[in-house]
């Protein structure tokens, strides 16, 4: 058994809009007075408040706030444990996580519910404080009942429901078939055995449109209505294009996945790359972190093997038929001539090929790879 989230869009009504209005409001102003004092305290007095004493000043706070008893106290009581996750993963060096952030009433909104503050019968999810089922839109049943769910809210005003449910994987059939992985800006992947996917490029396709919504944005009275309506215009922009390329990325890893026994892709260290101004905005929106990250859960779901190759591996200079390597090879040179054997080679390609090369030697050396099913 694993978990899985199902993720849904649904419409409230006036009633639960308000409801979710409020809860979303709650759980910002606990998460940021919690934090607060946490910071205050460290910085003032050197202590470290512990997870109990942020359950305890809770009910301090609900005491001194009666409208927070408006909203699911499991609302409340899930942020703090959000918080603590956060300040967990802070304090964690392997996950190098920044220091938790105040929240913002015009970013993305969420809360949480367990299994307390909601009832989920005959395929119908009525949250605490609310009568009435939440109107979703489902693409598909559920394997079982959700063990916890949560609502949130994007910039563009769109809800959704995430479902945490178990269910049983289904291991795909065993294919002899391996490749190589390359990621680039030109194609988003580059596969070993010469397939280049095209690269979108979602967010250059509506750069123009994107920036005159922005240069009206700019001129508009902070405060005012017609900015309101404007910042949602941008929003449902950006909304747009993040959705065009999470789901082009979807079914390309789902093709990878389906297709191939091993996938051997490259480790690459994007937060030190998009620092390079001239390629960051590309990188970003190729959106290769979020590609290898469903190469992984996929492949572990479908009973694939996934080999992360060093990042330091000489992949594109290195000739992949005799091993001769060249001392300089920029980005702009996508094709070179291999002094050693005299073929002439696709940089991509040859890239692909030895990533699938060393990610194969990994593996028979004991390696068993991101993915891998003990």
């Amino acid at each position: 058994m694993a978990k899985r989230a199902y993720k849904e869009r649904f419409y409230p009504t006036p009633e639960q809009a308000l409801l979710l209005a409020k809860s979303f409001g709650c759980a910002r102003f606990v998460w940021n007075n919690t934090l607060a004092y946490r910071t205050e305290a460290y910085q003032q007095h050197g202590q470290s408040v512990s997870h109990s004493a942020a359950e305890k000043r809770l009910v301090v706070l609900k005491a001194e706030y009666p409208w927070l008893g408006d909203v699911s106290s499991v609302i409340l009581q899930q942020t703090l444990r959000d918080q603590k996750a956060a300040f967990d993963n802070f304090f964690n060096p392997k996950l190098k996580a920044r220091y938790p952030r105040f929240k913002r009433k015009d970013s993305r909104q969420s809360i949480r519910l367990t299994k307390a503050a909601f009832r989920y019968r005959d395929g119908e999810i009525t949250i605490a404080k609310s009568k009435v089922p939440l109107p979703i839109r489902w693409s598909r049943p559920l394997p079982c009942a959700p063990s916890s769910i949560t609502i949130s809210q994007d910039h563009a005003g769109r809800y959704f429901i995430s479902c945490l449910c178990e269910f049983t994987p289904k291991v795909l059939p065993v294919t002899p078939k391996m490749t190589g992985i390359d990621l680039g800006l030109t194609d988003l992947f580059i596969t070993s055995e010469g397939v280049k996917s095209g690269n979108p490029r979602h967010l250059k396709r509506h750069e123009a449109r994107l920036a005159h919504l922005q240069r009206q944005l700019a001129k508009k009275q902070k405060g005012s209505n017609n900015r309101n309506k404007l910042r949602r215009k941008v929003a449902r922009l950006y909304a747009k294009i993040a959705d065009c390329r999470r789901d082009a990325i979807h079914k390309a890893t789902r093709t990878l996945v389906n297709e191939n026994q091993v996938l051997c892709v490259e480790s690459l260290n994007i937060t030190g790359m998009v620092k390079n101004r001239s390629l960051a905005k590309a990188i970003s929106d190729a959106g290769w972190g979020e590609f290898v990250r469903q190469l992984e859960y996929k492949a572990e779901w479908a009973g694939r093997q996934l080999v992360k190759v060093s990042q330091w591996l000489p992949s594109s200079k290195t000739c992949h038929g005799c091993g001769h390597k060249v001392e300089k090879l920029p980005l702009s040179q996508r094709r070179w001539h291999c002094e050693g054997c005299g073929q002439a080679i696709d940089r991509d390609i040859n890239a692909a090929k030895n990533i699938r090369t060393a990610g194969l030697a990994g593996l028979a050396c004991g390696a068993t790879g991101a993915g891998a099913v003990a």
